[in-house]
Protein backbone atom coordinates (compact mmCIF):
# COMPACT_ATOMS: atom_id res chain seq x y z
CA UNK A 1 0.00 0.00 0.00
CA UNK A 2 1.20 3.57 -0.94
CA UNK A 3 2.34 6.02 2.02
CA UNK A 4 0.08 8.57 0.57
CA UNK A 5 -2.96 6.40 0.68
CA UNK A 6 -5.20 6.93 3.82
CA UNK A 7 -5.69 4.24 6.45
CA UNK A 8 -8.75 3.37 7.54
CA UNK A 9 -9.94 3.94 10.79
CA UNK A 10 -13.02 4.27 13.24
CA UNK A 11 -11.03 6.36 16.02
CA UNK A 12 -12.55 10.11 16.37
CA UNK A 13 -9.38 11.98 14.10
CA UNK A 14 -10.81 9.62 11.06
CA UNK A 15 -14.32 10.88 11.46
CA UNK A 16 -13.03 14.88 11.55
CA UNK A 17 -14.06 17.08 8.92
CA UNK A 18 -10.18 16.90 7.17
CA UNK A 19 -10.49 20.70 6.99
CA UNK A 20 -10.28 20.98 10.54
CA UNK A 21 -6.89 19.13 10.70
CA UNK A 22 -5.48 21.11 7.95
CA UNK A 23 -6.64 24.45 10.32
CA UNK A 24 -5.44 22.45 13.53
CA UNK A 25 -2.11 21.56 11.63
CA UNK A 26 -1.96 24.71 9.92
CA UNK A 27 -1.74 26.81 13.17
CA UNK A 28 0.55 24.95 15.15
CA UNK A 29 2.96 24.67 12.65
CA UNK A 30 2.84 28.59 11.99
CA UNK A 31 3.52 29.40 14.76
CA UNK A 32 6.61 27.26 15.29
CA UNK A 33 8.24 28.59 12.44
CA UNK A 34 7.95 32.27 14.42
CA UNK A 35 10.93 31.22 16.46
CA UNK A 36 13.04 28.48 17.07
CA UNK A 37 14.27 27.48 20.24
CA UNK A 38 14.01 23.90 21.69
CA UNK A 39 10.93 24.81 24.85
CA UNK A 40 8.16 26.04 22.80
CA UNK A 41 8.84 23.05 19.87
CA UNK A 42 9.54 19.75 22.58
CA UNK A 43 6.24 21.49 24.17
CA UNK A 44 4.42 21.41 21.39
CA UNK A 45 6.25 17.94 20.32
CA UNK A 46 5.11 16.29 23.75
CA UNK A 47 1.07 17.69 23.51
CA UNK A 48 1.18 15.78 19.91
CA UNK A 49 2.71 12.61 21.07
CA UNK A 50 -0.02 12.52 24.01
CA UNK A 51 -2.47 12.83 21.33
CA UNK A 52 -1.48 10.11 18.99
CA UNK A 53 -3.75 7.41 20.53
CA UNK A 54 -6.40 8.94 19.21
CA UNK A 55 -5.19 8.91 15.67
CA UNK A 56 -5.65 5.63 15.11
CA UNK A 57 -2.28 4.40 13.69
CA UNK A 58 -0.56 1.30 14.97
CA UNK A 59 2.93 2.01 15.66
CA UNK A 60 3.54 0.35 12.52
CA UNK A 61 1.78 2.44 10.08
CA UNK A 62 2.97 5.34 12.57
CA UNK A 63 6.64 4.74 12.28
CA UNK A 64 6.06 3.85 8.79
CA UNK A 65 4.58 7.15 7.41
CA UNK A 66 6.96 9.52 9.62
CA UNK A 67 10.32 7.70 8.20
CA UNK A 68 11.15 10.50 6.46
CA UNK A 69 11.01 12.59 9.72
CA UNK A 70 13.13 10.38 11.45
CA UNK A 71 15.91 10.63 8.52
CA UNK A 72 15.43 14.67 8.05
CA UNK A 73 15.43 15.62 11.96
CA UNK A 74 18.77 13.93 12.83
CA UNK A 75 20.48 14.68 9.33
CA UNK A 76 19.40 18.47 10.35
CA UNK A 77 20.34 18.30 14.00
CA UNK A 78 24.44 16.56 12.54
CA UNK A 79 24.67 19.48 9.54
CA UNK A 80 23.76 22.34 12.11
CA UNK A 81 26.06 21.13 15.05
CA UNK A 82 28.91 20.69 13.03
CA UNK A 83 28.37 23.66 10.55
CA UNK A 84 25.96 26.55 12.45
CA UNK A 85 26.79 29.46 14.32
CA UNK A 86 29.68 29.22 16.63
CA UNK A 87 28.13 30.69 19.93
CA UNK A 88 29.57 30.07 23.75
CA UNK A 89 31.91 27.84 24.59
CA UNK A 90 33.85 25.09 21.97
CA UNK A 91 32.88 21.95 22.54
CA UNK A 92 35.14 20.54 19.80
CA UNK A 93 37.40 22.11 17.20
CA UNK A 94 38.53 19.75 14.30
CA UNK A 95 40.42 21.85 10.94
CA UNK A 96 37.26 24.26 9.78
CA UNK A 97 34.60 22.56 12.11
CA UNK A 98 33.44 23.32 15.46
CA UNK A 99 30.93 22.72 17.87
CA UNK A 100 29.79 24.70 20.38
CA UNK A 101 26.97 25.24 23.21
CA UNK A 102 25.35 27.57 20.62
CA UNK A 103 25.68 25.15 17.71
CA UNK A 104 24.18 22.50 20.21
CA UNK A 105 21.08 24.03 21.26
CA UNK A 106 20.68 25.51 17.68
CA UNK A 107 20.70 21.90 16.08
CA UNK A 108 18.52 20.79 19.05
CA UNK A 109 15.56 23.73 18.09
CA UNK A 110 15.92 22.72 14.70
CA UNK A 111 15.44 19.02 15.02
CA UNK A 112 12.61 19.39 17.73
CA UNK A 113 10.66 22.03 15.12
CA UNK A 114 10.73 19.21 12.76
CA UNK A 115 9.28 16.61 14.48
CA UNK A 116 7.09 19.09 16.15
CA UNK A 117 5.88 20.37 12.42
CA UNK A 118 5.75 16.93 10.88
CA UNK A 119 4.32 14.70 12.60
CA UNK A 120 0.83 16.57 13.15
CA UNK A 121 0.96 17.04 9.00
CA UNK A 122 1.38 13.78 8.42
CA UNK A 123 -0.65 12.10 10.84
CA UNK A 124 -3.49 14.06 9.95
CA UNK A 125 -3.20 13.37 6.56
CA UNK A 126 -2.54 9.75 6.69
CA UNK A 127 -6.22 9.54 8.48
CA UNK A 128 -7.79 11.78 5.95
CA UNK A 129 -9.24 10.66 2.76
CA UNK A 130 -7.68 12.87 -0.07
CA UNK A 131 -11.67 12.85 -1.89
CA UNK A 132 -13.26 14.28 1.61
CA UNK A 133 -9.85 16.75 1.63
CA UNK A 134 -11.21 18.25 -1.84
CA UNK A 135 -14.58 18.22 -0.67
CA UNK A 136 -13.80 19.94 2.44
CA UNK A 137 -11.59 22.74 -0.04
CA UNK A 138 -14.60 23.29 -1.80
CA UNK A 139 -17.16 23.60 0.39
CA UNK A 140 -15.75 24.90 3.34
CA UNK A 141 -13.73 27.15 2.43
CA UNK A 142 -14.32 27.89 -1.14
CA UNK A 143 -11.67 27.24 -3.15
CA UNK A 144 -12.17 27.03 -6.60
CA UNK A 145 -12.97 24.09 -8.03
CA UNK A 146 -10.60 23.66 -10.68
CA UNK A 147 -7.49 23.74 -8.22
CA UNK A 148 -9.38 21.42 -6.04
CA UNK A 149 -10.04 19.03 -8.57
CA UNK A 150 -6.59 19.54 -10.18
CA UNK A 151 -5.24 18.90 -6.41
CA UNK A 152 -7.30 15.73 -6.18
CA UNK A 153 -6.00 14.30 -9.53
CA UNK A 154 -2.47 15.08 -8.57
CA UNK A 155 -2.97 13.77 -5.35
CA UNK A 156 -3.93 10.23 -6.61
CA UNK A 157 -1.29 9.98 -8.96
CA UNK A 158 0.89 10.59 -6.39
CA UNK A 159 0.56 7.64 -5.55
CA UNK A 160 1.56 5.33 -8.63
CA UNK A 161 5.20 6.79 -8.10
CA UNK A 162 6.86 3.88 -6.10
CA UNK A 163 4.68 1.32 -8.33
CA UNK A 164 6.00 3.20 -11.02
CA UNK A 165 9.62 3.90 -10.35
CA UNK A 166 8.97 -0.73 -8.97
CA UNK A 167 8.19 -1.28 -12.66
CA UNK A 168 10.67 1.12 -14.64
CA UNK A 169 13.44 -0.72 -12.49
CA UNK A 170 12.35 -4.59 -13.71
CA UNK A 171 12.43 -2.96 -17.02
CA UNK A 172 15.17 -1.76 -17.20
CA UNK A 173 17.10 -4.62 -15.54
CA UNK A 174 15.39 -6.98 -18.17
CA UNK A 175 17.11 -5.19 -20.66
CA UNK A 176 20.09 -5.26 -19.44
CA UNK A 177 20.07 -1.31 -19.16
CA UNK A 178 20.78 -1.71 -14.99
CA UNK A 179 24.29 -3.75 -15.63
CA UNK A 180 26.88 -2.60 -13.53
CA UNK A 181 28.17 -1.68 -10.17
CA UNK A 182 29.55 0.61 -7.84
CA UNK A 183 28.70 3.99 -7.17
CA UNK A 184 29.25 5.86 -10.90
CA UNK A 185 27.10 2.96 -12.40
CA UNK A 186 24.66 3.67 -9.49
CA UNK A 187 24.24 7.15 -10.25
CA UNK A 188 23.92 6.95 -13.82
CA UNK A 189 21.11 4.01 -13.17
CA UNK A 190 19.48 6.36 -10.75
CA UNK A 191 19.51 9.44 -13.32
CA UNK A 192 18.12 7.74 -16.40
CA UNK A 193 15.43 6.02 -14.33
CA UNK A 194 14.54 8.95 -12.61
CA UNK A 195 14.09 10.47 -16.23
CA UNK A 196 12.28 8.19 -17.12
CA UNK A 197 9.81 8.62 -14.61
CA UNK A 198 9.99 12.08 -15.35
CA UNK A 199 8.34 11.63 -18.38
CA UNK A 200 6.04 8.91 -17.54
CA UNK A 201 4.36 11.13 -14.99
CA UNK A 202 4.28 14.30 -17.81
CA UNK A 203 2.94 12.00 -20.40
CA UNK A 204 0.03 10.84 -17.38
CA UNK A 205 -0.62 14.18 -16.56
CA UNK A 206 -1.58 15.37 -19.92
CA UNK A 207 -3.84 12.20 -20.99
CA UNK A 208 -5.45 13.33 -17.59
CA UNK A 209 -5.72 16.79 -17.68
CA UNK A 210 -7.16 16.73 -21.21
CA UNK A 211 -9.90 14.10 -20.33
CA UNK A 212 -10.39 15.65 -17.33
CA UNK A 213 -11.09 18.78 -19.65
CA UNK A 214 -13.00 16.93 -22.60
CA UNK A 215 -15.71 15.90 -19.05
CA UNK A 216 -16.10 19.49 -18.06
CA UNK A 217 -14.12 19.62 -15.16
CA UNK A 218 -12.69 22.60 -16.29
CA UNK A 219 -15.97 24.45 -16.66
CA UNK A 220 -16.29 27.79 -14.90
CA UNK A 221 -19.88 26.81 -13.95
CA UNK A 222 -20.64 26.53 -10.16
CA UNK A 223 -20.51 22.87 -9.24
CA UNK A 224 -22.36 20.45 -7.52
CA UNK A 225 -21.26 18.44 -4.93
CA UNK A 226 -22.28 14.61 -4.47
CA UNK A 227 -21.36 14.49 -0.91
CA UNK A 228 -21.71 17.40 1.11
CA UNK A 229 -18.77 18.67 3.70
CA UNK A 230 -19.84 20.75 6.74
CA UNK A 231 -17.63 21.65 10.14
CA UNK A 232 -19.57 20.62 13.28
CA UNK A 233 -18.36 21.07 16.87
CA UNK A 234 -15.91 18.20 17.42
CA UNK A 235 -14.33 19.43 14.11
CA UNK A 236 -14.07 23.06 15.93
CA UNK A 237 -12.96 21.37 19.51
CA UNK A 238 -10.06 20.05 17.33
CA UNK A 239 -9.32 23.65 16.20
CA UNK A 240 -9.03 24.65 19.45
CA UNK A 241 -6.70 21.82 20.50
CA UNK A 242 -4.31 23.12 17.61
CA UNK A 243 -4.93 26.89 18.98
CA UNK A 244 -3.95 25.81 22.64
CA UNK A 245 -0.85 23.28 22.02
CA UNK A 246 0.56 26.49 19.81
CA UNK A 247 -0.49 28.61 22.95
CA UNK A 248 1.27 26.58 25.46
CA UNK A 249 4.24 26.23 23.38
CA UNK A 250 4.31 30.01 22.98
CA UNK A 251 3.50 30.47 26.71
CA UNK A 252 6.21 28.06 28.14
CA UNK A 253 9.01 29.70 25.52
CA UNK A 254 8.31 33.04 26.81
CA UNK A 255 8.16 31.98 30.50
CA UNK A 256 11.52 30.21 30.20
CA UNK A 257 13.25 33.18 28.31
CA UNK A 258 13.88 31.08 25.22
CA UNK A 259 11.23 32.67 22.57
CA UNK A 260 12.96 34.38 19.67
CA UNK A 261 10.99 35.77 16.89
CA UNK A 262 12.64 34.67 13.67
CA UNK A 263 11.07 34.99 10.33
CA UNK A 264 12.45 31.13 9.16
Amino acid sequence: MSLLAAVETDRLVGRLNPVAKLLAALVVSLVLLLSIDAVSAGVALALELMLLPWAGLSARQLLRRTAPLWIAAPTSVLVTALYGRDEGAVLLQVWWISVTDGSLALALAIGLRILAVGVPGIVLLATTDPTDLADGLAQVLHLPARFVLGGLAGLRLAGLFADDWRQLALARRARGVADGRGPVAAARRFGGQAFSLLVLSVRRGSKLATAMEAKGFGSDAERTWARPSRLAGRDLVLVAIGVLIAAAAVAAAVVAGTWEFVVA
